[in-house]
């Protein structure tokens, strides 16, 4: 069930019976040569809409920028300033709380949000502190899709060389799958890409001038991501169903 897709009388329905929200959040941000500029939040997005017909559960739009200032030296990439990303979030929680909500899970495509969005999570329950109205009902998750065990499995058993950190054959794979018609194909070199502390853009783009990290992408294949997506959904389904049912 999507928000998007919902009236106001489905949604007040669906109160009725769910006070949980599964919202996906990434990036739009540059995914080396042949990975998609929106990988980051196709992934959960993909991963979030199968388990809403699952489980029957609401998904919300998702929040396609995220922190990504290290990539701006490669165009198209899009961020948020910390401060601007976490005034956001803490408007999306508190309009939805307004109807009824109490449970929001994000389910994260990108690890530069992590920080922030947990302290979005800090200024949430802040303000449900200090107006007296939170009443200990709101609860918000956070959990990074690529980071459910048997989804770090599989990664292990397709990808045990050229895995990485930042465009990633897993990553690559589900966009390819979600998108046959978007594959992309360039020369790589080196093969496997250098690592390397992350700081600013000019310096990103010094250390890693094709924007990979410590990945061979090439490995992607379509049928893979396939297979990503199963376990990833299976996992993010009984999680998310725990969450939703929680008594905080």
């Amino acid at each position: 069930m999507l928000l998007h897709l919902s009236t106001w009388p489905e949604i007040e329905a669906y109160l009725t019976r769910s006070k949980a929200i599964l919202i996906p959040i990434g990036s739009t941000e540059q995914h080396g040569p042949t990975g998609l500029i929106g990988t980051d939040v196709i992934c959960p997005e993909v991963i979030a809409r199968r388990v809403g017909d699952l489980e029957n559960a609401l998904v919300g739009p998702a929040f396609n920028v995220g922190c990504a200032q290290h990539h701006l030296g490669f165009p198209g990439t899009m961020t948020l300033r910390p401060s601007t990303m976490i005034a956001a979030l803490l408007d999306w929680v508190t309009s939805l709380t307004r109807h009824g909500f109490e449970r929001f899970y994000f389910l994260n495509g990108h690890g530069g949000n992590i920080a922030t969005v947990n302290a979005a999570f800090s200024e949430i329950y802040a303000q449900a502190s200090l107006s007296g109205q939170g009443g200990g009902k709101i609860l918000c998750q956070l959990r990074n899709w690529w980071e459910f065990a048997p989804v770090m499995s599989l990664c292990k058993t397709l990808y045990p060389q050229g895995h990485g950190g930042h465009a990633t054959p897993s990553e690559i794979a589900v966009t390819y799958f979600a998108h046959p018609e978007a594959i992309k194909s360039a020369e790589m070199t080196p093969k496997i890409a250098p690592s390397g502390p992350i700081r600013d853009a000019e310096d990103y783009r010094r250390r890693f001038p094709d924007g990979r990290i410590g990945s061979d992408p090439s490995l992607a294949r379509a049928e893979d991501g396939g297979r990503i997506i199963d376990a990833a959904v299976e996992a993010v389904r009984k999680d998310f169903a725990s969450f939703a049912n929680s008594g905080g």
